[in-house]
């Protein structure tokens, strides 16, 4: 938020990446009109990073929130390089994966880690046991993915429009269709078996967004992106993303403010937070979902109604009971446990965090619902610590669906959550914003956008602020 006569980049309550996306996607000085651009954030937290959170669980630290990142995502790739942070792939050449419907498991992985085979042998035996159950309904759902990647794609040209609207966006890049329907209709269209539907892509589906085939297409086909090979992270922890960018940007961070109104004043916005301070801003970026804050708009603004999906994350030290999933040892329990849309089934999915001994190990959950002690009782048989969070994790996807502008008004209050109607990633909140970025730079008095990507990313070597 500027204040002032400056720039302003807004979050009144930072739960995605976009925040400082934004302030990595807009240089420092407008080179058209030579206005220098002073910007401020503000974060109702103690810390920056929103749903790229982590959690200590008996000592050590673990992603709680975004965790996982895709080869292609060029945005986040781009800003680790920049930030010098480093990289970690997730291997799964070890992890077995189980698909549990409430009773029993009705599909197993081979536990190559705990079999002591190679890894080349246990991914060879599992990619011919993944291909005899599921068949060419793989191949096809490997080509409906990779059309639609390549299609997003495009938003990395250079020669790339600005959109005022989401709806532009998905249509100049043949996205939009995706969102109109669902994604069983979707898949169902390209080919791809009943069965890889009710069992694989739902235990993907219930996973990455705690919801089911009936999501909305797109939402569901980038999640499918999510379950490929190559996958990867930051070491430390994903939030170090929206650190680094904001130092880069060398912005003026507010940590523990909250904004409870925004109001036009003129050709000026009037932000006040709830600990009674004013600021006077020229350009205001919502960089939050507005489906669960409390702000004050004047004059009112109009956008789709819109209901977050909860996911309620528990995480565990301890160990399963393997006698709840009809098994006589813990030694025959999946590294990641999926599930079908089953009534009244308690988790969407169990992981192994890190594994400590034959007894001792980490664990994520994710559910629906909030897991109760006597339900963790019965899943587990020993429990060492406990920790829950309740995100309001991303929007609950209904087809066809609808979005609210990039711009909110007639002047200069701008809005990235709109796309996670779409889509809700990192990289998919980073593309929206700098979108919003280069709208912004477009729309400014006298000014022409004039601004390649390698300009937008050259930042400087800023320190990093201690508080973050």
């Amino acid at each position: 938020m500027g204040i002032a006569s400056g720039f302003a980049l807004w979050a009144a309550e930072l739960v995605d990446p976009p925040l400082p996306i934004s302030s990595e996607s807009i240089p420092k000085e407008n080179k058209e009109t030579e206005t220098e651009m002073e910007i401020h954030v503000f974060e109702k937290n103690p810390t920056v990073g929103g749903r790229m959170a982590m959690v200590e669980l008996a000592g050590d630290k673990f992603e709680a929130g975004g965790s996982i990142l895709h080869p292609k995502n060029l945005h986040t790739l781009q800003y680790t390089e920049l930030l010098g942070l480093k990289r970690k792939t997730s291997s799964d050449d070890d992890s077995d994966f189980g698909i549990w419907d409430g009773q029993k498991f009705i599909f197993k992985t081979f536990p190559g880690g705990k079999s002591g085979f190679p890894a080349t042998i246990s991914t060879f035996i599992n990619n011919l046991l993944i291909f005899w159950r599921y068949g060419t309904s793989l191949l096809k759902m490997q080509e409906y993915v990779s059309n639609l990647l390549d299609r997003f794609l495009r938003y990395y040209e250079d020669s790339r429009p600005i959109f005022y609207t989401v709806d532009e966006m998905l249509k100049w890049a043949d996205l939009h269709e995706y969102t109109r329907h669902t994604l069983q209709k979707e898949l169902v269209a390209a080919g791809l078996s009943p069965r890889l539907i009710s069992e694989l892509v739902t235990v993907i589906m219930r996973i990455n967004y705690g919801q089911n085939v009936d999501i909305s297409g797109l939402a569901g086909a980038v999640s499918l992106c999510g379950s490929g090979g190559d996958l990867w992270s930051v070491e430390g922890g994903n939030w170090q993303m929206a650190a680094g960018l904001i130092d880069q940007a060398n912005v003026s961070l507010h940590l523990n403010k909250e904004v409870a109104s925004i109001s036009l004043k003129g050709e000026q916005y009037e932000v006040n937070s709830t600990d009674g301070q004013v600021y006077d801003c020229e350009v205001v970026v919502v960089a939050t979902p507005l489906d669960e804050v409390k702000i004050s708009f004047i004059p009112l603004i109009s956008i789709p109604e819109r209901h977050l999906h909860h996911t309620y994350t528990t995480f565990v030290r301890g160990l399963l009971n393997p006698v709840y999933f009809g098994l006589s040892s813990t030694s025959s329990l999946p590294d990641l446990i999926g599930t079908l849309e089953v009534p009244d089934l308690p988790f969407s999915s169990i992981s192994i965090l890190k594994d400590y001994s034959r007894d001792d190990k980490a664990y994520k959950i994710f559910s629906r619902k909030p897991m109760a002690d006597d339900l963790l009782n019965e899943i587990f048989s020993d429990r060492k610590e406990t920790i829950r969070i309740d995100w309001a994790a991303y929007p609950h996807y209904q087809a066809p669906e609808k979005f609210a502008p990039f711009l909110l008004d007639g002047h200069h209050l701008y809005y990235i959550n709109a796309f996670e109607n779409a889509a809700s990633t990192m990289e998919t909140s980073s593309v929206s914003a700098e979108n919003i970025a280069r709208l912004i730079l477009s729309r400014l008095p006298g000014g022409r956008l004039q601004i390649s990507r390698s300009e937008i990313s050259d930042l400087g070597n800023a320190k990093m602020h201690p508080e973050l």
